[in-house]
């Protein structure tokens, strides 16, 4: 069970590692807070885990077979990056003209952020088929299928927290150089930028 475990744990660096949306949405929301940034994590972590859990019990096969289902999601998925890109690039413009959050506005953000990082997972259909391929590998020979995997994708979802925190304390480390408004205003640019991209991407692909 321990080799299992470690197995499953080095799986998950492999997989945490691998850039993707969650990981430009956390810099990007990182770039405004730490307190936006960890919140966009726990957001991203609780979708994990939900996925995990529909996994669980079966109900993301449903989505694998349905083809209509799939680009359905797959649509609203490409609608949630685009969206969240744009905004991106909106905040570097206003960053530009010296209109970035701050105070009360800047405080309700950190709510949005776990909604974005929520949000963001949830409407990815591929994160809900990895997790049906992914978890089953890990389940050892005689042990309670539905039990075990809920039990990895807890596992699975803390270890992303950490993982994905370094991420947010790295960002607030380096804030004295990105609080720099040009600074800032390149990185909200870059990461807008490859959601729109990876947006739009997900909208095309067959």
């Amino acid at each position: 069970m321990l080799g299992t475990l470690l197995a499953f744990l080095g799986a998950c660096t492999l997989v945490a590692a691998s850039p993707g949306p969650s990981t430009m949405l956390i810099v990007q929301q990182s770039l405004r807070s730490r307190r936006a940034g960890f919140l966009t994590v726990l957001g991203n972590e609780t979708g994990v885990f939900l996925w995990g859990v529909t996994a669980s019990l079966g109900l993301t096969a449903l989505l694998a077979a349905s083809q209509l289902a799939y680009d359905v999601m797959r649509i609203v998925g490409a609608a949630v990056l685009i969206v969240f890109g744009v905004r991106a690039l909106v905040n570097a413009r206003r960053v530009r003209d010296g209109a970035a959050e701050h105070g009360p506005a800047a405080v309700r953000s950190g709510w949005s952020a776990y909604r974005s990082g929520l949000l963001l997972n949830l409407a990815n259909p591929k994160a809900a088929v990895f997790a049906m391929s992914f978890l089953p590998q890990f389940v050892p020979a005689g042990a309670p299928h539905l039990a075990t995997m809920i039990g990895l994708s807890t596992v699975w979802a803390v270890f992303e927290i950490g993982y994905f925190g370094l991420y947010v304390w790295f960002v607030g480390r380096l804030r004295a150089i990105i609080s720099r408004a040009e600074v800032r205003r390149r990185l909200e640019q870059v990461s807008g930028g490859v959601l729109l991209v990876l947006g739009i991407r997900m909208a095309v692909e067959s």
